[in-house]
């Protein structure tokens, strides 16, 4: 289960690159800093019940702020920067 870890730490960095060069810079720093999460996380060597339990934990906080991103604080219709 670290290996996993180790593996959503990779694509998360990949993914932040890929936003930096796309002139995303705050995306950037938001998946670097989950990439650093992912990678501290994958050498704690904790057992496979709490990898999952940590994984639970962030993809309800991850689905609860984008709920409320996209409920609360986009504007629908509108297209930022076009």
């Amino acid at each position: 289960m670290d290996r996993m870890f180790r593996v959503l730490g990779f694509w998360t960095g990949i993914f932040a690159v890929m936003f930096y060069l796309g002139d995303m810079k705050t995306t950037s720093l938001l998946f670097f800093g989950q990439t650093g999460f992912f990678v501290f996380l994958s050498y704690l060597n904790l057992s496979e019940r709490m990898y999952i339990y940590i994984f639970g934990a962030y993809l309800t906080v991850f689905f609860v702020g984008f709920t409320y991103w996209t409920t609360f604080m986009m504007i629908p219709g509108q297209a930022v920067g076009h």
